[in-house]
């Protein structure tokens, strides 16, 4: 294309560009413009000289962050957990989606979708205080049905081994609803009468979600699952954080990246430490979505992302 084309190109679809340029403007201010703080990783940083002043220390913050102790426990966590909720997640969102598609009742499938939708609006710093009150060992619920039942009391913010569990149903009980949507909206877009057609032929509804439901919505499902192990290396800070906070009791099973960062930065004020952490995290998460669409691409490149 000529430069009078390009032009007459952007003169014509100047109201479709106009509307693009909020999110252009947005990821070029907080994507893009931030990555020039990529070199405080390589720098032993100060006040005085500042981001791009401060001396260079080369390998060291990521020396140390190795020598820790701590890479392959952080990692590992937040690698475990995104693949569980991955699994989890999709799992239960497909159903509900599918359990919503087929329910008759036009009511009830209003009510289910308000219903399973509301989670997603709470903030993670009230689903915290809930699971405060809920395994708090001297005045949680838990505990007080377990005495009022003759059991013995159960000490969930001092075991360890309880979390993983406790996460991924936290995880699946919050985002169930916004899945779903995402699911049945694909379902909605499936051809009616591809369903009318299975039925005439007498297929049941087992035999027409087996055989039509599920097989249409691969295309979604992978390009979802994409996006996810996009962020396989990125915990939910939120999540992590308001349901565990600093109990160093449970950071050998909750610990992630993200929080570990956190933590370094505000109790250590080891910037250049945080940044390489950071830096290596993002490191991690390109090369997963390139091996994940490299994978896809193989098995069938019209459901790769690229």
């Amino acid at each position: 294309m000529n430069r009078r084309g390009f032009i007459g190109y952007v003169i014509k679809q100047r109201t479709l560009l106009l509307m693009l340029t909020p999110a252009v403007l947005f990821f070029l201010l907080f994507a893009y413009v931030p990555m020039a703080g990529i070199v405080l990783a390589f720098k032993q940083f100060n006040y005085t000289g500042g981001v791009f002043g401060s001396p260079w220390n080369g390998w060291d913050n990521f020396r140390f962050f190795f020598e820790s102790g701590n890479a392959w426990m952080v990692t590992r966590n937040t690698a475990l957990y995104n693949i569980a909720f991955i699994i989890v997640n999709n799992v239960l969102q497909i159903a509900a989606a599918i359990l919503l598609f087929e329910a008759v009742g036009k009511w009830f499938r209003k009510i289910s979708q308000t219903v399973m939708f509301l989670p997603y609006f709470i903030s993670w710093v009230v689903v915290g205080a809930i699971a405060y009150n809920l395994f708090n060992y001297d005045v949680g619920t838990l505990n007080s049905i377990l005495t009022a039942v003759g059991l013995e009391p159960v000490d969930v913010y001092n075991t360890p081994a309880y979390w993983p569990y406790i996460l991924v149903l936290v995880s699946a009980w919050k985002t169930l609803g916004y899945g779903s949507v995402m699911y049945l909206a694909a379902i909605i877009g499936i051809d009616k009468e591809m369903y009318e057609a299975a039925e005439i032929d007498g297929a049941n509804i087992f035999q027409r979600i087996y055989r039509i439901t599920i097989p249409n919505l691969f295309p979604t499902i992978i390009i979802l699952v994409l996006l996810a192990i996009g962020n396989i290396f990125r915990g939910d800070f939120g999540m992590f954080y308001n349901m565990v906070g600093t109990n160093g009791l449970l950071f050998s099973y909750t610990d992630v990246i993200d929080t570990f960062v956190f933590r370094t930065l505000t109790t250590s004020n080891e910037v250049g430490l945080s940044a390489a952490v950071g830096f290596y995290q993002s490191v991690l998460g390109f090369a997963t979505i390139l091996l994940a669409n490299y994978a896809v691409r193989k098995y069938d490149k019209d459901h790769a992302l690229f």
